[in-house]
């Protein structure tokens, strides 16, 4: 796996691309120079988190037959007060809509993010993730 950074500006604003061209815009905060051309790095983590999550928890929710017709995931972190300002916590919620049976659910969240997530395992141990659901 490569991608591949292109300063746009003298700003921070940045297209990354993958191996497959696809574009992502990725700019600063505007505190600091960012124009708001583009996804911060911490909100592009967030991103992978939720796209990584809803891929698995899809996946493991079909081969245990769940009927699963739509669903929406919605990520919240807070941050540490270091120069860095590392993730401390994120909550991921699932809003599922379907037939779905909830300690079924319950087992393929936690499936998802403790066994199967390859960015959820990336990330530092001190991070405390938590999730929450609703089922329509």
């Amino acid at each position: 796996m490569k991608v591949s950074l292109k300063r746009i500006n003298q700003a921070f604003h940045y297209e990354a691309a993958t191996e497959d061209k696809i574009i992502v815009n990725i700019d600063a905060n505007p505190v600091i120079g960012g124009e708001g051309k583009g996804a911060r790095p911490m909100e592009l983590i967030l991103m992978g988190l939720g796209g990584c999550a809803s891929i698995d928890l899809g996946l493991i929710l079909k081969k245990q037959r769940q009927e699963l017709v739509d669903y929406q995931v919605e990520l919240a972190a807070s941050r540490d007060e270091t120069p860095a300002k590392a993730f401390k916590n994120i909550n991921i919620h699932f809003n599922l809509t379907g037939n779905l049976d909830a300690d079924k659910v319950e087992k393929a969240i936690d499936l998802t993010i403790n066994k199967y997530c390859s960015v959820a395992l990336s990330l530092d141990k001190e991070i405390k993730i938590t999730t929450t659901y609703t089922i329509k």
